[in-house]
C-alpha cells in the first residue's frame, strides 16, 4: 500500500514539474479561451471503407472504428492502405473553408485507433508516406497552410488504442457491432480472453513495447518536426498506466505553449481542458474548468456514405452560440472522403456558418459565459471593458409583439444595437428587467444578435461552479 501511495505522489509531482517547464496555464490559455470555435478532422484509412465491409453496414459506432466493430485482421486492413491515394487533397483549400467559417484552430487525427500515421514515421512502416500510393505527408501540408493562412494546428494521437502496431490496446467491442459474422460467438470470446483484440498479431508485443516502440516516439516527431503544435489531442486511454503517461508527457516540454485535454490517463493527469463529447454540458455541470464540446455535423467522425443525418446551420449555429454562453469551445468535425475533399453536405454549412460569424462573431469571440439565468428564448454572451459590461443575446425565439424582455438587469443602459445591420434599438428598464424594442421580423431566422452595452458590472445570477461534468467519449 505504502508503494502505491509513494508512486502516485511522484507522478503528481513529475507532472507538475513538467508542466513547470511549460509557459503559465493562463498565458497557455488565452488564445483557446478567445478562439470559442475549432475544427475537428477525422482522416485517415478508414475513410476508404466509409463504413461498410465486404458488403455488410457497419451496425453501431463511427465508421473510423470500422477494423475494431468488423474484427478486420491487421494484414487484410492493412491491404486498404494501398488503396488510399488522396489525389484531390488540398490544405490550403481546407485551411481556407475553416477560416471562412470562422474557425480559430484546427486538430486533426495523426493518428487515429487503427494505428495508421497521417505523416511519414521512423517510428511504424504503418504511415501514409510508407503505406500508400498517395506517399505524402498530409501534417507537414497542413502545417504549412496553417501557417501561411494564420490558423492555430493541433494534433489528436490515440496513445494507447492502435489496433495495427503490435502491443496496443483494443477497447473490446462485440462482434454485433459490426457484422452479423456467423462465427461471433467463438470472436467474443476471443475478444474476451485477449483484452479486446481480436488478431494474434496484436499481441506480439506487451503494451510497455509499443509506448516505447510506438507512441512515445511518434509524439516526439510530432512535437518535433511541424513548428508550433497548439494543442495536442489524447484520446482513449485504455490500458494506459502512469508510467506509459509520463514519458508521454514528458515530451510536451518540446512545446512549452501547447495545451493537452483531460483523455491521457485518469484521473491524475488531467490537462488542460475537458472534452464532453458529442453533448453540451448543462448549467449544473459546470465546474470552473476550461472545456470543449467535440460534436459531428452527421453522426459518424469519419467518413461514412450512409450517414445523410446532416445537423442543420440553424442547430450547429445555436449549438456554437450555446456552448460560447456557458464559457465552453465548439469543435466542429469533419470527415473528409477518401480522395482529400471534404463532403458537399459539409462544405455547404461551413458557408452558412462562416455567413452568420461575419456579422455575429463578436458576439463569440473573446467572450465569457452569461451571468444571467437562463434565457428561454436564447442565449447570453460578456465581455467586460472599462468599467462598462457588453451582454450579447443571440435571440432564437424572435418575439411576435415586437418586445423582448431580459429579466433581472438593473445596469444603466448605454446603447443598444443588432449586429445585423447595426439598427440602434430602444430599451426602457421595468421591475421586471430590461425590455429591449425590437423589429417584428427577425434578421435571421438561425439566431439574431442584439448588443447591449450596460455601465458597471452585471451581478451574477449563476450559482458557485461546483457542478461534475460528463467528459471524455460516449462511445
Amino acid at each position: 500500500m505504502k508503494k502505491t501511495v509513494f508512486f502516485i505522489v511522484a507522478c503528481l509531482f513529475t507532472s507538475q514539474l513538467i508542466f513547470s517547464q511549460q509557459l503559465p496555464k493562463d498565458e497557455r490559455m488565452k488564445w483557446w479561451r478567445e478562439a470559442r470555435f475549432g475544427m475537428f478532422i477525422h482522416w485517415g484509412v478508414y475513410a476508404q471503407l466509409a463504413g461498410v465491409y465486404n458488403g455488410h453496414e457497419q451496425q453501431r459506432g463511427g465508421a473510423e472504428w470500422i477494423m475494431n466493430r468488423s474484427k478486420i485482421p491487421v494484414a487484410e486492413y492493412q491491404q486498404y492502405a494501398k488503396q488510399f491515394n488522396p489525389v484531390k487533397f488540398n490544405a490550403d483549400d481546407w485551411v481556407r473553408m475553416a477560416k471562412e467559417a470562422g474557425m480559430k484552430y484546427i486538430v486533426i487525427t495523426a493518428k487515429h485507433h487503427d494505428g495508421f500515421a497521417m505523416f511519414g514515421s521512423k517510428a511504424s512502416p504503418w504511415n501514409i508516406v510508407d503505406a500508400t500510393p498517395y506517399g505524402k505527408d498530409i501534417l507537414k501540408a497542413l502545417a504549412a497552410a496553417c501557417k501561411k493562412q494564420g490558423m492555430k494546428l493541433g494534433f489528436y494521437y490515440s496513445q494507447a488504442q492502435d489496433w495495427n502496431n503490435p502491443g496496443g490496446a483494443a477497447a473490446r467491442k462485440l462482434m454485433s457491432e459490426g457484422w452479423a459474422n456467423p462465427d461471433s460467438a467463438k470472436i467474443d470470446a476471443f475478444t474476451a480472453a485477449h483484452n479486446g483484440h481480436w488478431d494474434a498479431a496484436q499481441e506480439t508485443s506487451t503494451f510497455a513495447q509499443y509506448i516505447d516502440r510506438v507512441a512515445v516516439p511518434q509524439v516526439k516527431e510530432l512535437l518535433s518536426n511541424y513548428g508550433d503544435v497548439a494543442v495536442l489531442w489524447w484520446d482513449t486511454p485504455t490500458n494506459m498506466t502512469d508510467d506509459a503517461a509520463l514519458k508521454l508527457q514528458e515530451l510536451l516540454k518540446l512545446q512549452p505553449r501547447i495545451i493537452t485535454n483531460d483523455r491521457l490517463k485518469r484521473p491524475n493527469f488531467p490537462g488542460d481542458t475537458k472534452t464532453p463529447e458529442q453533448k453540451i454540458p448543462g448549467l449544473s455541470e459546470l465546474d470552473g474548468k476550461d472545456w470543449e464540446t467535440c460534436m459531428t455535423m452527421n453522426g459518424t467522425w469519419g467518413f461514412r456514405t450512409s450517414d445523410t443525418k446532416w445537423k442543420s446551420t440553424e442547430t450547429l449555429i445555436r449549438n456554437l452560440a450555446d456552448i460560447a454562453s456557458k464559457g465552453g469551445n465548439y469543435l466542429l468535425n469533419i470527415g473528409p472522403k477518401p480522395d482529400g475533399t471534404f463532403p458537399d453536405a459539409s462544405i455547404e454549412r461551413l458557408k452558412e456558418i462562416g455567413q452568420w460569424m461575419k456579422v455575429n462573431g463578436e458576439a463569440i469571440y473573446a467572450t465569457k459565459a452569461s451571468p444571467l439565468a437562463p434565457l428561454n428564448w436564447g442565449r447570453c454572451t460578456m465581455k467586460e471593458n472599462d468599467g462598462q459590461t457588453i451582454l450579447y443575446f443571440s435571440v432564437f425565439d424572435w418575439p411576435s409583439n415586437g418586445q423582448l424582455l431580459v429579466p433581472g438587469i438593473k445596469n444603466t443602459v448605454v446603447s443598444a444595437k443588432l449586429l445585423a445591420g447595426g439598427a440602434a434599438l430602444k430599451t426602457t428598464t421595468t421591475t421586471d428587467g430590461l425590455n429591449i424594442a425590437v423589429p417584428f421580423n427577425s434578421p435571421d431566422a438561425n439566431a439574431s444578435v442584439i448588443k447591449v452595452i450596460l455601465k458597471g458590472k452585471v451581478e451574477s445570477q449563476q450559482s458557485a461552479a461546483n457542478g461534475k461534468m460528463k467528459t471524455g467519449a460516449l462511445d
